[in-house]
């Protein structure tokens, strides 16, 4: 199998690639720089591997939520590579993304995930470890103030990750008592989208080009970025 994995929902710009057995990452963290870096970073990354696009099964793009422009700048470069080279799509979670990689300490069985979603809130999702080892959520992504503790009543024991924890430590203060620990993965990258994106490729949870819906979660601000507003 070929997958080619992309996201830029964060301050990370992160490509991957699986060719057979072997994956080829570029992560970098590079706030606002995503415009310039993604292209270049899949141009060189296909290349390495002596692919051309084509060959490709499909594109794993990571689907948010995170910050608007980013995932819009995603979701372009994604959609044009597939539709010139007749891919389909495989959305993925980004937050689930950076629940594969907590996930990936045995010791661990939740992961609590938090990104900043501006205004005093943050996006955050709750996932626990599937039979296949990988992440499975635990109910829905949702917005959550930064001020309450985000921890489910009753249901402590899960680690902290991602970068919504540093970004209001007043969130990490409040639900210190509930949490197993703090993580120290902030960002998706996007060799963990790959180990999502296979699993659903397989379950033929795949889109075409024209049909992807990003996980904006707070639609009133995206429609107002994709109107030319400054939020991220």
């Amino acid at each position: 199998m070929k997958l080619l994995a992309l996201d830029t929902s964060s301050d990370a710009c992160s490509v991957a690639l699986l060719a057979g057995d072997e994956v080829r990452e570029d992560h970098r963290i590079a706030p606002r720089e995503h415009t310039t870096l993604i292209v270049p970073m899949i141009r060189d990354l296909v290349a390495s591997a002596g692919l051309d696009y084509a060959q490709l099964d499909a594109i794993v793009i990571g689907n948010g939520p995170g910050s608007f422009i980013g995932m819009r700048i995603g979701a372009s470069v994604a959609q044009g590579i597939a539709y010139a080279a007749g891919l389909e799509l495989v959305p993925v979670s980004s937050l689930a993304a950076i629940a594969v990689a907590v996930l990936g300490d045995p010791a661990v069985e939740r992961a609590l995930v938090a990104q900043d979603a501006r205004m005093n809130e943050v996006y955050l999702a709750e996932y626990a470890r599937g039979q296949d080892g990988l992440p499975e959520a635990v109910g829905a992504a949702r917005l959550h103030p930064a001020a309450e503790p985000a921890v489910p009543a009753g249901r402590g024991g899960a680690w902290a990750a991602g970068g919504g924890w540093t970004r209001y430590p007043q969130l990490l203060a409040a639900s210190r008592p509930g949490l197993a620990g703090v993580s120290a993965e902030r960002y998706p990258r996007a060799a963990s989208l790959l180990a999502l994106g296979r699993r659903d490729f397989a379950l033929g949870r795949r889109c075409a080009p024209e049909a992807l819906q990003p996980e904006y979660l707070r639609t009133r601000v995206a429609e107002q970025t994709a109107a030319g507003s400054t939020a991220s």
